[in-house]
């Protein structure tokens, strides 16, 4: 990055989008934008090229997603930071991207102000999120990671309560061979030989209340 301005690689495939922003940093001094990409590869040939200090990354776009662009930036080793500025804040759009490398996420709704100084911490490297992306992500944090499917809880639940198989069969409408068969997948991934073993087990991980 230089003393003069911040170096800016748009990439979004809606090129009112790309104006928008265009238009936003045009009349800042502190930043120039040196390229816009219509797509992920596209973005990832111009960072080559161009030497961006901030790719301001779109997720969905045709021919190269943005997280399969992030991980291809990380790969080249090029001294870009990659700030994410997407409509989207779910779970399956937020880890991947940060996960890939991202170095900040924002979402298209941010005031302007809050856009330039997200740009500007990107380019010194430091980590920006979102309010709701940091929250949600905070969240992913706090919450136990359930190493078993919904199903399988389902079943380990039921055992807690003292169900049998066929009572718990009835009550998921599955057969006792389907339960038998969830009872072992849950005694692998617990590591238990036996139901109160896993109910107990189940109890110190938070995955029983």
């Amino acid at each position: 990055m230089t003393d003069a301005h911040i170096r800016v690689l748009i990439a979004d495939d809606h090129p009112v989008v790309r104006d928008g922003l265009r238009g936003m940093f045009a009349g800042d001094p502190r930043f120039e934008v040196v390229g816009e990409a219509g797509d992920g590869a596209e973005a990832v040939a111009l960072a080559q090229t161009l030497s961006p200090d901030v790719v301001l990354m779109d997720l969905r776009m045709p021919r190269m997603d943005g997280v399969t662009a992030i991980k291809r930036l990380a790969e080249l080793g090029l001294p870009t930071s990659v700030l994410v500025l997407t409509t989207y804040d779910t779970d399956s759009e937020v880890l991947p991207a940060i996960e890939a490398g991202a170095t900040g996420y924002l979402l298209k709704d941010a005031p302007g102000d809050e856009l330039m100084r997200a740009v500007e911490a990107a380019a010194r490297g430091d980590a920006v999120l979102s309010p709701t992306v940091a929250m949600r992500l905070m969240g992913r944090v706090r919450a136990p990671e359930s190493p078993l499917s919904a199903r399988e809880l389902e079943v380990l639940r039921l055992i807690a309560v003292g169900a049998t198989n066929r009572e718990a069969a009835a009550r998921l409408f599955i057969s006792e061979a389907t339960v038998k068969s969830h009872i072992l997948h849950i005694f692998t991934k617990l590591g238990v030989s036996d139901r109160a073993a896993a109910v107990a087990v189940g109890f110190q991980r938070g995955l029983l209340e």
